[in-house]
């Protein structure tokens, strides 16, 4: 069977979605996302950006030459995107393109973790039996002996004071160096480490000794990769966002 899935949305939008795009694997499976989160996806046999395909014109403009004739390729098409775009279903309906939408994200006041929320989505779908709903991505790197900071997000009501982070970052260097990180859209931050390229800053995080960060998806990058990770939750809820994995501890803070 040739199988899309079609995963739109922020870095950590499609880590917390990986244990259930993996559960769908098929002996052909394609990968479409947001261009940032292309080099994430490594288990597909191919992975394209969204915006690269011309989906996004289909049942607003004439799509590009060749979109529709890509899509009839696929056995089976699982999409997050376009869920909430009636145009969007109605074209592919009067197509007979085999697409299965899902809902993009949890409901508001779900406590269901967003992981296994997406798991539950797909069981219809797939077999997810052997799944323990923890994302990961492969780096084949060694620990290093240094700590990193993460001290933004997303949105600026769910970081955690910088200057706590400041003095967080002073006690730690007593006992390891302390790498601060940020993303191409975060504010300025002197010295601070910034990677394009997620997987490479993926397999930089791997190296780490220690993560420290807001709910953000670099934190949940930082988890992914196997790293020991303290995830700063303050008006959102670790329940359903929090990042998976054995080592990962979450503070919460008013």
């Amino acid at each position: 069977m040739r199988r899309l899935v079609i995963r739109p949305g922020a870095i950590g939008d499609l880590i917390v979605s990986l244990p259930a795009i993996a559960c769908l694997a098929t002996e052909s499976l394609e990968v479409w996302t947001s261009a940032r989160t292309v080099p994430l996806v490594r288990f597909a046999g191919r992975v394209r950006a969204i915006a690269s395909t011309g989906l996004d014109r289909l049942g607003v403009t004439e799509p590009p030459a060749g979109l529709i004739d890509a899509l009839r390729q696929f056995d089976s098409i699982v999409s997050w995107y376009g869920a909430n775009r009636p145009e969007f279903r109605e074209t592919v309906a009067a197509l007979g393109l085999p697409f299965t939408f899902l809902t993009a994200l949890p409901a508001e006041g779900a406590l269901l973790h967003a992981t296994d929320f997406y798991l539950e989505q797909v069981r219809g779908i797939a077999a997810c039996g052997d799944s323990d709903g923890i994302p990961r991505i492969e780096c084949a790197v060694q620990r290093g002996d240094y700590a990193v900071i993460h001290p933004f997000s997303g949105s600026a009501r769910k970081n955690w004071p910088l200057e706590r982070f400041r003095a967080l970052a002073e006690k730690l260097q007593r006992v390891m160096p302390v790498s601060w990180c940020a993303g191409e859209e975060d504010p300025p931050l002197a010295g601070a480490v910034r990677i394009h390229d997620l997987y490479e800053l993926a397999c930089w995080l791997a190296q780490a000794r220690v993560y420290i960060g807001n709910d953000s998806g670099i934190t949940h990058l930082a988890a992914a990769v196997g790293t020991p990770v303290l995830a700063l939750f303050g008006p959102t809820n670790p329940e359903v966002w929090a990042p998976r994995g054995p080592l990962v501890r979450v503070g919460r803070w008013r």
